[in-house]
């Protein structure tokens, strides 16, 4: 994609849309950025661009900003389906998003991780493995690091590991994954996809561009990813908790196998049901890209888990807290709550995304001694709660927290799983989740 002289709008100024913005200016593209917030709001961001030759719009994007441009690059955030964005394209401006303009410039293979719970985990440790196996390459994507910030130190023979949301996908054309991993499809997202059908065929995007060279991995517990393969053009590669026939990756007898050959035991120092198909994807997605199974099984043995994702933040007093501040869907949730069988305090709430909260009573009726609610989708939570479990609205974290601990038992276990987005009360999950290790940091002081 030739860029020199283009004139180039970016529209969203998070992580994805300054890299953009850098990498299109390094291009020689006449660069425009545009946010809806104010740039009160986006101090950082006009800091970072100071030095630039960028024109920066702040509060709107009009369509006469829009219809002037040769290409628009939308960040992730941005919904693809905005009317401004139909317009531009019907009117012949290029609308393509941060994948498909790093698509002609990367060099090496790319493993793309997708699923609605999962990825950052499995691609964490997907690139723990392969660094340790001596692999080079880069850690990038949905999970901080944005594609096109490792565009200039990409090289062929690099493998990319790239945590791929449905944002990202829904806007790609032509970019290819060597090896794709989808580990779960559930609902989520809704209030941003046209519907459940709209949000899984983003997720089997990732599919697209492969070739018969090319290999899916996929979760054969999950009736979706069974739907999609299909659509490989390649090798089919399937993960699953249960060894039976057909399955590349799988756990027998307490054991991870792939491909009949033993690789090392379940007991990982990742929790849960869940992350031992996550570790079953990454076994499987890292040896087709040729890491050796003892180099596999030494790093799935160092691994930890990733801050927010069921993360043991403390043992107070024979109680332990847990931090899943990246559960923001139910399904996410639920994986939480089973990997505590009981003497559970579940922490949920925050901001609806068009959840159905059902399947959350169905797991902590018997297991969990109160459902904690907070944030805005309180009073939604609690109507499909009601009568599963106890439920009590403390409105905010710290009430929740404190609630808890004045009613925890030794043995007990303390749950933040919000099956929310963050941004009723916090800027993101993370700074949910860094508020969440304070307060208990508080207790266990």
């Amino acid at each position: 994609m030739k860029l020199e002289g283009k004139r180039a709008l970016v529209i969203g100024l998070g992580k994805s849309g300054l890299a953009a913005v850098r990498f299109l200016v390094a291009r020689g593209a006449i660069v425009a950025a545009a946010d809806l917030r104010a740039r009160a709001e986006l101090f950082r961001a006009v800091e970072a661009l100071a030095k630039l030759p960028v024109s920066l719009h702040f509060g709107a994007h009009p369509d006469s900003l829009l219809l002037e441009q040769d290409l628009i690059v939308p960040s992730p955030g941005v919904p693809w389906s905005l009317p401004g964005l139909a317009l531009a394209r019907r009117s012949g401006v290029s609308v393509c998003g941060e994948l498909e303009i790093a698509a002609a410039s990367l060099q090496g293979r790319v493993i793309g991780v997708t699923g609605t719970n999962g990825k950052t985990t499995t691609a964490s440790l997907i690139w723990h493995v392969l660094r340790h196996a001596g692999v080079p390459g880069a850690l990038a994507g949905n999970i901080g690091t944005p594609v096109l910030d490792v565009v200039d130190d990409s090289r062929p023979d690099h493998w990319h590991v790239l945590e791929l949301s449905s944002f990202q996908l829904e806007a790609s054309r032509s970019f290819r994954c060597h090896i794709a991993a989808v580990l779960n499809v559930t609902p989520d997202h809704l209030d941003r996809h046209a519907g459940f059908a709209a949000y899984a065929a983003a997720k089997a995007r990732i599919l697209r561009n492969q070739t018969p060279s090319d290999a899916a991995v996929l979760n054969a517990n999950d009736a979706l990813c069974v739907a999609m393969e299909p659509l490989a053009r390649g090798r089919v590669v399937r993960f699953g908790v249960d060894c039976r026939d057909g399955l590349s990756a799988c756990a027998q007898h307490g054991r991870i196998r792939f491909e009949g050959r033993d690789v090392v035991g379940t007991d990982l120092q990742i929790k849960g049901a869940h992350n031992l198909e996550n570790a079953l994807a990454a076994v499987a997605a890292c040896a087709l890209a040729g890491a050796d199974l003892a180099a596999i099984a030494e790093a799935l043995q160092t691994f930890r888990p990733v801050s927010h994702r069921l993360e043991l933040i403390a043992n107070v007093r024979g109680v332990a807290y847990y931090n899943d501040s990246k559960a923001t869907n139910v399904a996410a949730a639920v994986r939480a709550c089973r990997s505590f069988p009981s003497g559970l305090w579940a922490i949920v709430g925050g901001r609806d995304k068009g959840s159905d909260f059902g399947p959350l009573a169905a797991v902590l009726r018997g297991r969990a001694k109160a459902a904690l609610l907070i944030g805005e989708a309180a009073p939604l939570i609690r109507q499909e709660l009601d009568g599963c479990v106890e439920t009590v609205e403390a409105g905010t974290l710290k009430e929740a927290l404190e609630f808890a601990a004045g009613r925890v038992e030794r043995g007990d276990t303390v749950l933040l799983a919000p099956a929310c987005a963050s941004f009723d009360q916090f800027e993101d999950y993370i700074a949910r989740g860094e508020a969440f290790r304070r307060l208990v940091g508080e207790l266990e002081g």
